[in-house]
């Protein structure tokens, strides 16, 4: 068996922390009328192919982390407009007009599975970018002035 190292081990971890905190309560909105808005459903979609993305990006993650890692920035940035969503239901009225069902209560509400879904995405967002720094080579200028000449 292969031995894998830490970053392997802690971009797994991310994608499954996102994973887990975005099915906790997503079955529950997609099962009431959040699902057939004109503006929601879209956001609900897009969570949920998000959510669903994790998945091959956690098997690819032990063997091909760069590709695991743009599969879960991508995964990341389709599930992020549903918590923003429900953190700011005022901003996302003022960009969305249209007829909502439910009156607007305040503009900014603190959801915790909101916050634990950003914070979560944030986490995978930071650990994908590292796979990418990371994995940039390293260029030495001096090297290739005396290669040549």
């Amino acid at each position: 068996m292969a031995k894998f190292g830490k970053h392997e081990l802690w971009q797994a971890g991310s994608c499954v922390l996102c994973i887990g905190v975005a099915w906790l309560h997503l079955d529950d909105i997609g099962a009431s009328e959040f699902s057939g808005g004109r503006v929601t459903a879209p956001l609900f979609a897009m969570a949920d192919i998000g959510s669903f993305l994790f998945i091959p990006a956690i098997i690819l993650t032990f063997f091909y982390r760069r590709i695991a890692a743009g599969i879960a920035l991508m995964a990341a940035l389709l599930c992020q407009p549903l918590y923003l969503y429900f953190m700011a239901p005022g901003p996302f009225r003022w960009v969305f007009k249209g007829e909502y069902s439910v009156p607007l209560r305040a503009n900014f509400v603190w959801n915790n599975w909101a916050i634990a879904g950003i914070a979560s995405l944030l986490f995978a967002i930071i650990v994908c970018l590292r796979r990418f720094i990371a994995a940039a080579p390293k260029i030495d200028p001096m090297r290739e002035s005396s290669e040549s000449g």
